[in-house]
């Protein structure tokens, strides 16, 4: 295509192509401090396009494509191109990934060992990842959690941490504005704006960390914490993979594995410094 950008993020390497030079210099911005190998292989390609030449003018209107497509997928103005490769990206490694199990959960590391977090959108699980990778821990990634089916262990996919709406404000209070991405305003998401990851969780995008606690987060409420048992876990973990099923006998045994080895809860917190709080006490519990 007319522009394109490699990016390397954990073990996936893309490769994403755009009629337009705006979300690739968008893409270059936000991943500016990623691991750049032109040599290597792309894993997976993402392809933002105008449907008819004439809409790389006039109301330009994306589409985006690659490896694997949504047909019933709606076009976004270029205005929202960013918004546009990121789910691109996210698409191509749903759909197409087979060589870790893929949990669509948040995750951060400490001392070796992985806190992962499931949720529906608007869990908070990504905020609570932002806010604790600003901390004392290493953020693994916002979006996929990869499960090793050999090992267990759990690697990082520390792509830009998508933040929305009220999230915005109590993440760029903590950061410098330099690490945060345009704000992308009235996107079927609502307002959306991405946060780079600390350099050293980009560095450390390779090692992986033992999963050593799971939870289940829902964000409204009174604080609570709800032990879950296995059954529970598995099933919703099942529901939280998009490549489970295609994993077979490789897939059950690695997430049967993960919810015998790890203990599971589920919490409920009415805001960020609340849930932190129940986080923090659930991992001192766990060593």
């Amino acid at each position: 295509m007319r522009h394109s950008k490699r990016i390397a993020v954990g073990p996936v390497q893309f490769r994403i192509g755009s009629d337009w030079p705006e979300p690739i210099a968008a893409l270059e911005q936000l991943y500016a401090g990623y691991p750049q190998d032109e040599a290597r292989p792309a894993d997976a390609t993402v392809c933002l396009f105008a449907a008819r030449s004439w809409r790389r003018w006039v109301r330009a209107s994306v589409h985006s494509g690659g490896d694997f497509v949504v047909p019933a997928a709606l076009p976004l103005p270029l205005s929202m191109g960013l918004l546009a490769a990121e789910m691109g990206m996210n698409l191509q490694v749903a759909l197409g990934w087979r060589r870790h199990m893929l949990l669509h959960a948040s995750a951060v590391a400490r001392d070796g060992r992985a806190l992962i977090m499931s949720g529906e959108s608007g869990s908070g699980k990504s905020t609570l990842a932002a806010l604790l990778g600003e901390g004392e821990w290493r953020l693994m990634g916002d979006e996929f959690t990869l499960i090793d089916p050999v090992s267990g262990d759990a690697l990082a996919f520390p792509r830009a941490v998508s933040l929305k709406n009220e999230a915005i404000a109590a993440v760029a209070a903590q950061v410098d504005a330099a690490r945060l991405g345009p704000l992308m305003a009235g996107t079927p998401k609502g307002d959306i704006r991405h946060l780079i990851p600390r350099a050293a969780a980009i560095a450390a995008m390779h090692e992986p960390a033992r999963p050593a606690l799971l939870l289940f987060p829902r964000f409204g409420g009174a604080a609570a914490i709800e032990p879950m048992g296995e059954g529970e876990a598995f099933v919703r973990l099942t529901e939280a993979s998009t490549n489970y099923v295609a994993l077979g006998e490789a897939g059950f045994g690695a997430l049967t594995r993960l919810v015998r080895e790890t203990p599971a809860f589920g919490i409920s917190y009415p805001d960020s410094a609340t849930g932190i709080a129940l986080v923090e006490q659930l991992w001192a519990e766990t060593k």
